[in-house]
């Protein structure tokens, strides 16, 4: 679209520029997305079904005027394949916020949010096993530090209290769950634009919350003003104004780019958490921490690699795909 870009003259060629600095978005991003654990945490007055519930639901809520204007034809065409595939996709993707946001409840943000973190990791083992994806030394190497930084944060935690280990544990079966959202959405999107996607899974997912809610027979009303507050905060603040712009930087920067940049979210989660709910971070913190960053980095450089050297093999030997 014209309004994401200006042209420039250079010489004999017109060059395409973004509106501003694309690391600059990429910043703002992570410092968003960095909220949502302190939201839940602020908002820990109502059960983690209600908070994930109400951040999702308001979400569809704001995105209906912009379907209903753009992108109506669109969600009428879906197949019967897709809407199958987004139903498990909102399935996993419910199951990660509650197993997420319980965690919360247990463990602290740092702790929390460097283990879900970890999502990467399970993504590409997902592929070897769906996809047939080929796992390369570097990336073997790098999988074996990031579990190493996760086992020095849940020993650390076991010797403050079994609770907090717990949490480690539903924080890692988040990272799990969302691995499955984010395979299922990669099919998706081949066939969905972003918004008609993210409307529809969010849709599904809002509704298997409500069914959940219903079952643990939780209550939807009687919160108070702050609460609300907050459940409207992780609607706009993380999903919206994080995932928006991280999907805007994709048009300038590459995928791995994008990556590498989310593995800051625990350390902006980290330091809010200092600032905003006075959590301290405990040594094993920092070490398995500053491991699971490290190998997470080595993670995505070596998996971009091999990727790069792969579509390279293929362009040049095509008789053998």
């Amino acid at each position: 679209m014209i309004d994401d870009y200006y042209f420039v003259f250079k010489g004999a060629f017109i060059v395409r520029l973004p509106p501003f600095n694309p690391y600059i978005s990429l910043v703002i991003g992570v410092i968003a997305v960095s909220t949502s654990a302190i939201f839940v945490k602020l908002a820990s007055d109502a059960p983690a079904g209600i908070i994930a519930f109400y951040r999702l639901f308001l979400s569809v809520i704001m995105m209906l005027p912009i379907i209903l204007l753009k992108y109506k034809d669109e969600l009428k065409s879906v197949s019967r394949k897709d809407w199958l595939l987004a139903t498990f996709s909102g399935v996993f993707l419910a199951l990660h916020f509650i197993l997420w946001f319980e965690s919360l409840n247990y463990t602290s943000v740092a702790s929390s949010v460097v283990l879900v973190t970890l999502q990467p990791v399970f993504a590409f083992i997902g592929t070897y096993f769906f996809f047939g994806e080929r796992f390369s030394p570097g990336a073997v190497i790098a999988m074996i530090i990031t579990l190493i930084g996760s086992f020095i944060i849940s020993m650390g935690d076991f010797q403050i209290s079994g609770l907090a280990l717990l949490g480690d544990i539903l924080a890692l079966l988040g990272a799990v769950t969302v691995t499955g959202y984010f395979l299922l959405g990669q099919q998706l999107r081949r066939s969905l634009s972003l918004m008609t996607y993210t409307f529809i899974v969010y849709g599904i997912s809002s509704f298997t919350l409500l069914i959940y809610i219903l079952i643990i027979g939780a209550s939807f009303i009687g919160y108070s003003a702050n609460v609300w507050f907050w459940f409207l905060a992780l609607a706009i603040v993380p999903t919206f104004l994080g995932h928006t712009l991280f999907n805007w930087a994709l048009k300038w920067l590459s995928t791995s780019t994008i990556s590498m940049a989310i593995v800051f979210e625990p350390i902006g989660a980290s330091i809010l958490a200092y600032l905003i709910l006075g959590e301290m971070v405990t040594y094993s913190q920092w070490l398995g921490g500053a491991i699971v960053i490290v190998g997470l980095f080595l993670f995505i450089m070596s998996t971009t690699a091999k990727r790069k050297v792969t579509i390279s093999h293929r362009h040049i030997h095509p008789k053998e795909d």
